[in-house]
C-alpha cells in the first residue's frame, strides 16, 4: 500500500488506542479500539454471463487528515503469488493459525484522484529538494593554528620565510552519497527538466546529490543522449514523459 494510506491507518490507530486508555468502560474501549479506517467496495455485475469480467474493489479511506492525499484507491487483485499464512502469538508465547491468504491486492490512487495524487508528488518533490543547512560552532583555538587542514587545503608559511606554496592535486570527495527511494528520485528529476530541458550528467549528480551510476540508470530509462547538434553531450527527457509531464501541468 502507499506510505500515506500507512501512515493514516497508523494515525487513526493511535488515536483510538489513546481514546480506549482514557475511557474506563469495557464497552466504549471495545468500540473505539478498533475503528473503522477505511471501507472497501465491490462492483459486479450480476447479469453478466462472462467468466473473464473480474469484479472491481475499490478502497476508500474515512479519514484524510493530510492535504492533497488521496480518498479513494483501486485494489488490483492477483491470485499468482507464494502462498503465505498468518499466524498470532498469545501473551503465553503460543503460536495460532488464524488463515491463509488467497489473494494479493495492489493499490493504487483511483482515477479519480489523480489530479490530487499529481500535487502530492509535486509537493514531495519540492520538499526533497530543498537543502536543510546546519550551523556548527567551533570551540577551541580560533585562531586555527592547530587545525587539522582539510583535504586539498595547501600549508602556507606565515612567518615572513622561503617556503613557497605547493598546489595539491584535488581528490575527489570521499564521502558516499545514500541513494534515495527509485521512485523519488525519478520525481525530483521530473522537476529537474521541467526547470530545463537539457542535463549533463555531472550537472544531475550535484543538484541530486545521488551517486553518479544510479543516477546514469535513472536516465536510462527516462532520457535520451543528445550524441550530436547544440545540445551535444546532454539528456533530455523521451517523448512521451515530456507529453505525460506537459499534461500534468495543463491539468495542474
Amino acid at each position: 500500500m502507499p506510505p500515506v494510506v500507512s501512515r493514516s491507518w497508523q494515525s487513526a490507530a493511535t488515536r483510538a488506542a489513546a481514546a480506549a486508555a482514557a475511557d474506563s468502560t469495557a464497552s466504549a474501549s471495545s468500540s473505539t479500539a478498533h475503528p473503522v479506517v477505511a471501507k472497501v467496495v465491490l462492483s459486479l455485475d450480476p447479469l453478466s454471463n462472462d467468466e473473464s469480467t473480474s469484479p472491481q474493489f475499490k478502497m476508500e479511506l474515512v479519514q484524510n487528515e493530510i492535504a492533497n492525499t488521496p480518498k479513494s484507491y483501486s485494489l488490483n487483485m492477483f491470485k499468482d503469488f507464494v502462498p503465505m499464512c498468518v499466524f498470532s502469538e498469545s501473551n503465553q508465547g503460543r503460536f495460532s493459525l488464524e488463515g491463509k491468504m488467497e489473494h494479493k491486492f495492489d493499490m493504487e490512487p483511483h482515477s479519480e484522484n489523480f489530479m490530487q495524487y499529481g500535487k502530492l508528488c509535486r509537493e514531495r518533490t519540492n520538499k526533497a529538494m530543498l537543502k536543510t543547512r546546519q550551523t556548527q560552532v567551533l570551540t577551541g583555538n580560533v585562531n586555527g593554528m592547530h587545525m587539522t587542514p582539510l583535504p586539498g587545503m595547501v600549508s602556507v608559511n606565515l612567518t615572513g620565510g622561503k617556503d613557497k606554496k605547493k598546489a595539491l592535486p584535488t581528490k575527489p570527495s570521499d564521502t558516499k552519497r545514500t541513494r534515495r527511494d527509485r521512485r523519488e528520485l525519478e520525481n525530483i528529476m521530473f522537476k529537474l527538466f521541467e526547470r530545463q530541458p537539457n542535463w549533463a550528467l555531472k550537472q544531475l549528480v550535484v543538484e541530486t546529490d545521488q551517486p553518479e551510476q544510479f543516477v546514469k540508470e535513472i536516465l536510462n530509462d527516462l532520457c535520451v543522449y543528445n550524441k550530436r547538434g547544440p545540445n551535444q553531450g546532454t539528456h533530455e527527457l523521451k517523448p512521451e514523459y515530456k507529453k505525460s509531464s506537459e499534461e500534468m501541468d495543463t491539468g495542474s
